[in-house]
């Protein structure tokens, strides 16, 4: 399938068939999480995969949202809010890996330190606001290879982030963003509406 192809056909998907998902979708899922860009290069994005029957009923607990824990596979998404702390140690392999080839940021100068310490210094609230923005790319990756491979997903915030937490048993640097139930889809919505592109494109300079 071709990128604008699973960009048109990506649906939320609330129903889903009973039918297990393959471990080697589960992974490949996960890998398109994985290879989503970052900013710093920080990759902040965890994941825990619920898919047991036992850890799906629990689920049923934390969201009042009845599909959710009814997918064979339910992805929690997450944020490691210690990540912002290597952005040291990651500009330092952009530079090893030559991603910073003609820009101030290749070399150890004032620019690369003003870069670095924006990032260390940030406070809780913006570093997590931060760290979120990342995830959600990756996030949006694995929505669109769910698509590729004839799976549904939907994007889910509406769960109770300290119930999940405790489900799961993470620890206080982490930081549950959203659910992502995945199964292959019992039902075929149609497009949702979307502002005409006139409304989005506010203009060309």
């Amino acid at each position: 399938m071709e990128v604008l192809e699973a960009i048109q056909s990506r649906r939320s998907i609330r129903k889903f068939k009973p039918d297990a998902v393959p471990q080697d979708y589960i992974t490949e899922l996960i890998e398109a999480g994985r290879l989503a860009p970052s900013g710093t290069n920080l990759q902040p994005t965890r994941y825990v995969v619920i898919k047991s029957e036992d850890s799906r009923e629990k689920l049923k607990e934390c969201t009042p949202l009845p599909f959710v824990p009814a997918a064979p596979v339910v992805i929690a998404c997450c944020i490691d809010t210690k990540s912002i702390n290597s952005t040291g140690d990651r500009m330092k392999e952009l530079r090893e890996a030559q991603a910073f080839v003609n820009t101030p940021l290749n070399e150890d100068n004032n620019d690369s330190d003003s870069y670095n310490k924006r990032r260390s210094t940030m406070d809780e609230t913006a570093a997590k606001a931060y760290l979120s923005l990342n995830a959600a790319i990756a996030i949006d990756h694995i929505t669109l290879r769910a698509t590729d491979l004839g799976l549904g997903s939907c994007w889910v915030m509406m769960f109770d982030k300290s119930k999940v937490k405790d489900l799961l048993g993470l620890d206080d640097r982490y930081e549950v963003l959203a659910l992502l139930p995945i199964g292959y889809p019992d039902q075929s919505p149609a497009q949702r509406p979307r502002l005409d592109i006139k409304e989005v494109l506010l203009k060309e300079i």
